[in-house]
């Protein structure tokens, strides 16, 4: 499998000819989510989910799917009958070839005052790789490859931190980075790496790894 990191949530998977794009948000390069043959989004936050990307990917694949949970759907669905499918913890389903599970029900508070909205993980291929979104989400299965929200409003790095150690993944790689500054990134880069446990590792938008 290639992943391929995308500017701040967005994650691209590749396989047998297959391609998967997670989050492709406003933050996220406008061709983030081209090319795909099926679409994970977490939530409904703009940095996650920006429609008129997923309208040009849609439109340029007929083919194209999308799996998300209901408060995205019903902003999407009508524009693509059939193709975009609504799901929520405990869910398994196929797509593009990869085999996905839904870990998870809501966004991470981001301050009391503020309502939680929903939000889900997803686990690819057996724990392969674990995305999951705005939220510090277990899964309760072994992951290899922790899609890590490095940096958000609503998480401090001891959160992060400690997310690392109890998932427990062979190695974490950043996402939700795109409010860090490249003068804070070695701070994250050696408290992380030190402290979580597992292999910390970051790629520049549009670098891939093979996993």
């Amino acid at each position: 499998m290639k992943l391929t990191k995308m500017s701040h949530a967005c994650v691209r998977l590749e396989k047998d000819g297959r391609t998967l794009v997670l989050d492709p948000g406003g933050f996220s390069e406008e061709d983030a989510a081209l090319g795909a043959d099926a679409i994970l989004v977490t939530h409904e936050h703009p940095d996650h989910f920006d429609e008129s990307r997923l309208r040009t990917a849609m439109e340029n694949n007929p083919a194209a799917e999308i799996w998300t949970l209901k408060s995205v759907a019903e902003k999407i669905s009508s524009a693509f009958p059939g193709r975009v499918h609504t799901v929520g913890h405990g869910d398994s389903f196929s797509a593009a070839g990869f085999d996905v599970q839904v870990h998870g029900e809501l966004h991470a508070v981001i301050h009391p005052d503020i309502p939680r909205i929903t939000n889900v993980g997803y686990l690819v291929d057996g724990g392969k790789v674990f995305h999951p979104g705005d939220a510090l989400t277990v899964p309760d299965h072994p992951v290899e490859t922790l899609m890590l929200p490095v940096m958000a409003p609503w998480s401090k790095i001891s959160e992060v931190i400690d997310y690392v150690r109890e998932v427990e993944p062979q190695r974490a790689y950043d996402i939700h980075d795109a409010l860090l500054t490249d003068l804070a990134r070695p701070i994250y880069d050696r408290q992380i790496g030190s402290l979580a446990g597992a292999e910390h590792l970051r790629l520049t938008p549009g670098s891939s790894a093979d996993l």
